[in-house]
């Protein structure tokens, strides 16, 4: 039976692993197939990024320069012939109607089904890609499968896996975080499990679907109640109610409770984008998921909360405010859906002079990072993102400090 030969050469690390799209989620993987022990081809149509990682440079700030001898980056298609496994890791963002973007699973289905037209070894096809329910075996499946003669589940075997990544996290990473997988048929799973066994724990689910939902589901879990206590901030100050220490206290219950911590507003590609995708699905059932329609409006409100509260402490027509940290969260180079955006649109419509700080990012929508002035010269200092490079001391002669984030005791919360 293939399914058992194919099983085994993975067991014994006898096949080249190939990885479709090298950011967050690819290169980690990459890199982590590479260490226990599989020859690994890494390609991305970013020719620069491939240039990058052949000169051992990294472009993500948790992963260091020279760690990339064990992988081949490239950007040439046929270098992926040999692989006898293709893992797809490419973005899946919204289209200007917050509707799912599939372009690049397309893209990455069709780059698959011309590999194996070209007589490509691939005989294991992994999707990692955040995306509804469906997916996998309405969209991505068919592209894969066009005009070929091979038969899901007994000489091709497709899995769904969703990715895990939290960068910038020193605690969870892949080898310490157990990985959802669902295959097409059990066969497929079967196959999928002995090349994943060997880089973390695995948690198998009965279908691709319900895998594609599980991710899903953790996301939008996420940005429901981040709302929630989004909420309850904007209340709290109200009520002159410290959120942090309210937040610190409920989370000493040992059960029944878990801590989440109000902000700016979402950023990142995953959680401000992901409950779309579960929107939109629904809709095509007829239904409405109203918490998270409601979550995405409380979320979305935040960065205008957020200028309100800097417009209390002082006019901000003429004001000069220094916006301390621009990626979406911190410790991370990463500005996708970053709420420092719109909070800089909006009090540049009101008139601030607005200048930024954060280390990890030099060049933010044409503005470029001031190294840490004299603090004072600024009205307001304005917290968005706080790297654990930052010295909070450096705010002690600040005249006025808002905070997003909890972590300035003499500040305006916002």
């Amino acid at each position: 039976m293939l399914a058992k030969i194919i099983g085994d050469r993975f067991r014994d690390k006898k096949a080249e692993i190939g990885i479709i799209g090298l950011g967050y989620v690819g290169l980690p993987l990459a890199l982590a197939f590479a260490e226990a022990g599989f020859q690994v081809t890494g390609f991305d149509v970013d020719k620069e990024k491939v240039m990058k990682l052949r000169k051992g440079r990294s472009y993500i700030n948790s992963i260091p320069d020279g760690s990339f001898e064990k992988i081949n980056p490239t950007s040439v298609l046929e270098d992926l012939h040999h692989c006898l496994a293709l893992i797809i890791c490419v973005p899946t963002p919204l289209t200007e109607n917050k509707e799912p973007d599939l372009t690049y699973v397309r893209k990455a289905a069709t780059l698959v089904n011309q590999l194996m037209h070209g007589g490509a070894h691939a005989r294991l096809v992994s999707l990692e890609s955040t995306t509804y329910p469906g997916t996998t075996e309405e969209i991505f499946l068919p592209l894969v499968l066009d005009g070929l003669t091979n038969k899901v589940g007994e000489d091709l075997f497709v899995v769904y896996s969703p990715e895990r990544e939290d960068p910038g996290n020193k605690n969870f990473n892949l080898k310490n975080t157990p990985k959802v997988i669902g295959g097409i048929t059990l066969a497929c799973r079967e196959v999928g499990t002995a090349l994943y066994e060997h880089v973390c724990k695995l948690v198998p689910v009965e279908s691709v679907q319900t895998a594609e939902m599980v991710k899903i589901f953790e996301n939008t879990y996420r940005a429901v109640n981040i709302a929630f206590v989004n909420e309850l901030k904007m209340l709290c100050f109200r009520l002159n109610i410290n959120i942090w220490e309210v937040i610190k206290a409920a989370a000493t219950k040992p059960f029944g409770f878990q801590p989440f911590w109000p902000g700016p507003g979402l950023g990142g590609p995953c959680i401000p984008v992901n409950p779309f995708y579960l929107t939109w699905r629904a809709r095509q059932v007829d239904m409405r998921v109203k918490f998270v329609e409601l979550a995405d409006e409380v979320n979305s409100a935040m960065p205008k909360f957020v200028v309100e509260r800097v417009a209390k402490g002082l006019p901000l027509h003429g004001s000069s405010i220094l916006v301390v940290g621009v990626a979406y969260k911190a410790d991370v180079a990463d500005t996708r859906e970053s709420p420092a955006s719109k909070i800089i649109r909006l009090l540049k419509e009101e008139g601030a002079v607005v200048d930024y700080h954060d280390s990890l990012v030099p060049e933010f929508e044409g503005m470029q990072s001031v190294s840490l002035p004299d603090i004072q010269k600024y009205h307001s200092v304005l917290l968005v993102t706080v790297h654990s490079n930052f010295d909070v001391r450096s705010l002690a002669h600040a005249r006025s400090v808002v905070d997003t984030r909890g972590v300035w005791f003499d500040a305006i919360q916002a």
